[in-house]
């Protein structure tokens, strides 16, 4: 039986550092320590050629269990919707109004932070209710 992997999950981005404490706040996700020899992550950022500062971030799941998301700066805008995107569970368990109430609850909070609510999925009667949102550079996620 072949082993599990880990693996981190890539953002391409125009600003790194923004995206990243977006999605810390998001998921209770944590910046991680510099690299070995250096106090803070500035430091190393100043140790770096300039064209490459402020090129690149990350946070982790500060229990270890979820993958470490990365933010990588790229030239180009985002232009069409995401062929991946996150589901943050938030509703997990709970069907009809207490859903519904979970997801707007969450979907407040993330407003403040800078997310913009996109659209209500209603459950179905297969699908249970979800909210689609972006995030501050406009990559789609969803409540669920």
């Amino acid at each position: 039986m072949p082993s599990v992997k880990q693996f981190q999950v890539t953002f391409d981005c125009a600003e790194p550092e923004r995206v990243a404490r977006f999605w810390c706040e998001v998921l209770g996700y944590v910046v991680p320590p510099p690299p070995e020899g250096f106090a803070t992550w500035d430091d190393f950022a100043r140790a770096l050629p300039p064209e490459h500062q402020g090129s690149a971030f990350a946070c982790v799941d500060p229990s270890g269990v979820g993958p470490r998301l990365y933010f990588q700066r790229v030239p180009e805008g985002k232009v069409v919707k995401n062929r991946l995107h996150l589901d943050v569970r938030v509703g997990t368990g709970l069907v009809g109004d207490e859903r519904l109430a979970a997801l707007e609850a969450e979907c407040a909070r993330l407003l403040v932070l800078g997310a913009v609510r996109v659209r209500l999925l209603k459950a179905d009667g297969e699908n249970e209710s979800c909210l689609v949102m972006q995030d501050v550079e406009g990559n789609e996620f969803c409540l669920d």
